[in-house]
C-alpha cells in the first residue's frame, strides 16, 4: 500500500466518522446501550475481530483487509479470527475475553447463539461493536454500535431493481443455513419484487453442489427469469448454472469481488448490491480507538450504515479497481 493511499484512508476515516454519526436505519434502538465506561487510554490497544466467515470467503477477506489496514494506520493490534459454526464463534469471543483484549468486533449471523458470550464481554468491561448481521439485537446485548447494512432494506431494493428490469419469477439462493441476514435479504426481495419468489437452500462449502442445485432448479422451472445470489462465490456458480441449463435467467448478486465485477462488465451479472464490507472491518477499529482514547461513540444507538449501494455497468470500471486490490 502506498503512503499516499494510507494517508488518504486515515483522513477519510477520521472525517467520515462525523458524517456516519448521522446515519440511522429502520427498526434500530432509540437509545444508546448501557455499557461500561471507556477504559483509560494507557498502553497499546488490542482488538479481536471475530466473524462467521468461512475459510477462503472473498467477502470476509475484504473485511479482514479493512480491519488490518485500520490497525496499521492507527497503531492498533488487530487479531482476526472466524468460524462459520456459531458455537465455535462463541468460543473465539470467550477466548478474546480471557485474553483481556481492549475491544471486540463481532458479526452476528446467529445472534442468539452469541448472546451470552457478547454479554460476558460487556460485563468484563470490554467494549463490543457488532458488524454485518444482527443489528436488531446489537444494543440489547450491550454493544456500543452496529456497522453494516439493513438487510431487509437492501433486499427490497434489489427486488425492485429486478422488477424494473421486467423480471417476474425469482430464485433467491441462500447459502448458509441459520443466517438471519440471508433470510432477511430474500424476504426483502420478495417484498420489493412483486412477482413469484422461491428460496433455494445450498451449501457454500460445496461449490459443485451449489451450481448443480441452481442448474436443476432452472431446468425444473424454465419460467424462472432471475436468480438472486447472496454471495459473490454463489454468483459465479449461478452464472455457470444459467449457462449450463441454457436458461435465459438474469443473475444479480449481493456483494463484490473481482470475479463479480468482471461478470458485470461481461453482462453475465446484471448488478451487485454493495454493502462496502471494507468499512465493516475498518470503521469499528477506528471507533474503538476513539472510544478508548476520547470516550467517543458513533451512531446514537442506531446502526452506522455502509450500504446498500449498487454496482452495474454504469460504475463498475471504477469499483473494479478497488475490488482487484481487495478493498471492495
Amino acid at each position: 500500500m502506498t503512503s499516499t493511499r494510507t494517508a488518504l484512508r486515515a483522513g477519510l476515516a477520521l472525517t467520515g466518522l462525523a458524517l456516519l454519526a448521522a446515519c440511522s436505519g429502520p427498526g434500530a434502538q432509540d437509545t444508546t446501550s448501557d455499557t461500561a465506561a471507556a477504559p483509560a487510554p494507557t498502553g497499546d490497544l488490542r482488538v479481536a475481530v471475530v466473524t462467521h466467515g468461512t475459510a477462503g470467503d472473498a467477502f470476509w477477506n475484504v473485511v479482514k483487509n479493512g480491519a488490518a489496514d485500520a490497525g496499521k494506520q492507527l497503531g492498533v493490534t488487530v487479531d482476526y479470527n472466524s468460524d462459520g459454526d456459531p458455537g465455535r464463534q462463541s468460543t473465539l469471543i470467550d477466548n478474546a475475553v480471557s485474553q483481556k483484549v481492549g475491544g471486540i468486533v463481532v458479526s452476528m449471523a446467529n445472534p442468539d447463539a452469541l448472546q451470552t458470550s457478547i454479554e460476558n464481554a460487556v460485563k468484563a468491561g470490554i467494549p463490543v461493536i457488532t458488524i454485518n448481521s444482527g443489528s436488531a439485537k446489537s444494543a440489547s446485548f450491550g454493544a456500543l454500535a452496529h456497522v453494516g447494512q439493513e438487510e431487509s432494506v437492501a433486499g427490497e431494493q434489489a427486488g425492485q431493481k429486478l422488477k424494473e428490469a421486467g423480471k417476474t419469477k425469482l430464485l433467491c439462493v441462500i447459502h448458509e443455513a441459520g443466517n438471519v441476514g440471508l433470510n432477511q435479504r430474500c424476504d426483502g426481495a420478495r417484498a420489493g419484487f412483486g412477482g413469484t419468489v422461491t428460496n433455494l437452500q445450498v451449501d457454500i462449502n460445496n461449490p459443485t453442489d451449489v451450481e448443480s442445485r441452481i442448474k436443476g432448479a432452472l431446468q425444473t422451472d424454465p419460467s424462472v427469469d432471475a436468480v438472486l445470489a447472496l454471495n459473490p462465490q454463489v454468483a459465479v456458480s449461478s452464472v455457470s448454472a444459467v449457462k449450463g441449463a441454457s436458461a435465459k435467467a438474469a443473475v444479480a448478486t449481493f456483494d463484490l469481488n473481482a470475479d463479480v465485477t468482471a461478470a458485470v462488465k461481461a453482462g453475465d451479472v446484471l448488478f451487485a448490491v454493495d454493502q462496502q464490507q471494507y468499512e465493516q472491518g475498518y470503521l469499528p477499529v477506528v471507533m474503538l480507538k476513539l472510544y478508548r482514547d476520547n470516550a467517543n461513540t458513533v451512531g446514537g444507538g442506531k446502526p452506522v450504515l455502509t450500504g446498500p449501494g449498487f454496482v452495474d455497468k454504469s460504475n463498475v470500471d471504477k469499483v473494479a479497481e478497488y475490488a482487484e486490490r481487495g478493498t471492495r
